[in-house]
């Protein structure tokens, strides 16, 4: 092999705390680009979310490119695509807020 070719092997998602996924961001985003490795975010003992590459996302989920076009569109046509941040937390806050309404 090459110098600075990788073997291509199928990695194993890792299993990564909440508060490590968000104190190490940044070196888990840059493991993410360049291992293409996935990370499994645990809060609790309970799985959370996953953090994958662009790439490996559009692999194994969306069915062609035509559909995240159809994804694009459609949040570009309801003005999501405009959204500032402070307008997409206090989207978050209220989705939390209700969601602990119905829970409770």
């Amino acid at each position: 092999m090459a110098r600075g070719q990788r073997k291509a092997t199928k990695s194993v998602a890792r299993i990564v705390p909440a508060l490590t996924a968000r104190t190490q961001l940044d070196q888990i985003l840059r493991r993410v680009k360049q291992n293409k490795e996935r990370f499994y975010v645990d809060r609790r003992g309970e799985p959370q979310a996953v953090i994958m590459s662009f790439e490996d996302y559009l692999k194994n989920f969306i069915e062609s490119h035509l559909d995240l076009a159809k994804v694009r569109h459609a949040a570009k046509a309801k003005g999501l695509n405009r959204m500032t941040p402070r307008e997409i937390n206090r989207e978050i806050r209220k989705y939390r807020q209700e969601r602990h309404a119905k829970n409770v």
